[in-house]
């Protein structure tokens, strides 16, 4: 093959993204990119606008602020600062071009294709950041990263890298994380909690129109008829990283932290079974976030700070949570062969 025909690869690794620093008028401004998404505040466009302009954006921001400000490093977002060390860890081993792109706020998914076509690369591999699959996270990087390779006159060859919620490396990579934190507590339980979405996305998502959230187990098992359903490949994440760790079934339990609003999310809740938990004999609990490849606002704070305080307030004995996969060699190794097999 000649030098003119050759096709160099790069990789984009997309995440949702972080505010530019813990102050409240940046927060403001990264929320309102967020949550003006039609994907992720899935509203008709006055609705839309309505509730975030009035009931959203002058309260939310002062608090996430205070949120955002408990857990920033010295580095900056732990979010950007895990993404930043994963992208070096793959181009070293990779030897190709890798960019770090987020779908709110910088750096953004346009400066993340411009930095790989400033390098030379015109095919990219595409890996959003989410081991399952939803329209308001894959579904919207995806359209981000289409609309953006638009724009330009010789549009790159994109391979897209599908959800990998049982890919068996991934499921390795958080039996490799979590052993360690299993094996240093006497523990009663184990939670892993996802993000939550609202149970009309669910729904959205059912192309059937019949299956999904109408009968208790319909999650039980990932079928035709319910590939594009997250609730279900949560399940089967946990389902695989408990049978990875030795973890009968009732010694764990699936959860969806991250409520936003007053419509109902997928359940159960996080924060509730954090409260009922120690009446119930739980008393010493560790907990994954297995929806999270990076340490973030989610893990750090919601679950690892204000979590653990409810869990405790409630009379809870022990609390540990599982750091995410960050850049653990395993991890490392995982993103590795998704990208390899990506390209062929």
């Amino acid at each position: 093959m000649t030098e003119a025909t050759t096709s160099i690869p790069g990789v984009l690794l997309a995440n949702l993204g972080s505010p530019e620093a813990p102050r409240t008028p940046e927060v403001r401004r990264y929320l309102r990119e967020f949550l003006s998404d039609p994907r992720v505040l899935d509203l008709p466009a006055l609705p839309r606008w309505l509730l975030l302009n009035l009931f959203i954006l002058p309260f939310r921001p002062r608090r996430s602020a205070e949120a955002y400000r408990k857990i920033w490093t010295k580095h900056g977002s732990p979010l950007l600062v895990h993404g930043e060390g994963l992208r070096r860890e793959l181009e070293s081993r990779l030897a190709t071009p890798v960019a770090l792109g987020m779908r709110y706020g910088e750096p953004s998914i346009s400066r993340g294709l411009r930095d790989l076509r400033g390098r030379g690369a015109d095919r990219v591999v595409v890996l959003p950041l989410y081991p399952q699959v939803a329209s308001a996270s894959t579904g919207t990087v995806l359209e981000k990263v289409y609309a953006e390779a638009g724009h330009e006159w010789n549009i790159p060859d994109l391979i897209t890298i599908p959800a990998f919620f049982d890919d068996p490396g991934f499921i390795a990579a958080w039996e490799a994380v979590g052993r360690p934190v299993l094996e240093s507590m006497t523990f009663d339980h184990v939670l892993f909690s996802f993000h939550g979405l609202p149970e009309r996305q669910i729904r959205k998502a059912d192309e059937s129109g019949s299956h999904c959230l109408t009968h208790p187990t319909c999650c039980n098992a990932i079928q035709f008829v319910n590939r594009n359903c997250y609730r279900a490949q949560c399940f089967a994440t946990a389902g695989h990283i408990a049978t990875a760790l030795g973890l009968p079934a009732d010694r764990y339990t699936v959860s969806f932290q991250s409520r936003l609003g007053l419509d109902p999310w997928i359940k159960p809740y996080t924060d509730h079974l954090l409260r009922g938990f120690p009446e119930k004999g739980v008393k010493r609990l560790v907990v994954f976030c297995p929806a999270f490849v990076a340490d973030c606002l989610e893990t750090l704070e919601e679950i690892g700070l204000r979590g653990r305080d409810t869990f405790l307030a409630a009379g809870g004995k022990a609390f540990a949570m599982v750091p995410s996969l960050n850049t653990h060699p395993r991890w490392v190794e995982t993103v590795v062969d998704l990208v390899r097999k990506a390209l062929g």
